[in-house]
């Protein structure tokens, strides 16, 4: 008896570890807001469809107006994370100044939500090893549909980034102001999403999701967390 009991939780703990590890994860992230016009557009199919996001800014994106969107993100359960005060090409500039554009930003984000960033995505992402060294946040890439090009309809944006996706990646949209295909686009991408099995998490929850502890300094720039 105690037998056979025995060896229906070892099939019982084998079977949740199994299911455990099937669990698909993957993060969706913005760039270039805050604004007006775009970023609430967003937010609403976020909140239309109860999932989080990640949103990595600008620092002179940022003001009274544009701060609201942010803490609306918040409180739906999304984070803010910084993406430089100007958007230049990182690697033109000065350690010092590079320095300077994530404090500012980080400090404006602060500011209005009263959480500093942990994470970083380099615009355009430019980066080099210097920076690595210098920056104390964790750096950031992701998987895009090049939806920067205005060209491209939101159904190209859709197929392209469903055509790559898998675990673990972190999905890399724009919400900078007037990027309308990606609002439609996204009303297609999180139920394809959603159907092919995968939970949909902020990244710095992806991260935890799948038991990866990311370090500054060392030199990794993450698209996708088990890379």
């Amino acid at each position: 008896m105690i037998r056979n009991i025995i060896i229906f939780m070892s099939l019982l703990l084998a079977s949740c570890t199994s299911n455990q590890s099937s669990e698909k994860f993957v993060a969706l992230s913005f760039d270039d807001g805050p604004n007006n016009d775009t970023t609430p557009k967003v937010l609403d199919i976020i909140e239309e469809f109860k999932v989080p996001a990640s949103f990595f800014v600008i620092g002179q994106n940022i003001d009274d107006s544009t701060a609201e969107h942010m803490k609306r993100a918040v409180a739906l359960g999304c984070e803010i994370q910084n993406h430089s005060y100007t958007h230049s090409f990182m690697t033109r500039l000065s350690l010092e100044e590079v320095a300077d554009e994530i404090r500012r930003t980080d400090d404006l984000i602060e500011k209005y939500i009263s959480r500093r960033p942990t994470l970083f995505r380099p615009p355009y992402i430019d980066q080099n090893e210097s920076m690595h060294d210098a920056v104390s946040h964790v750096f950031i890439s992701g998987v895009d549909c090049r939806d920067w090009e205005a060209e491209r309809s939101a159904q190209t944006r859709f197929e392209d980034l469903m055509s790559k996706i898998k675990d673990g990646d972190i999905i890399l949209l724009h919400d900078f102001s007037g990027n309308g295909n990606t609002v439609e686009a996204l009303r297609l991408i999180i139920p394809e999403l959603k159907k092919q099995g995968y939970t949909i998490v902020t990244v710095s929850e992806l991260f935890k999701k799948k038991g990866v502890s990311p370090e500054a300094h060392s030199g990794q720039t993450y698209a996708n967390v088990l890379q």
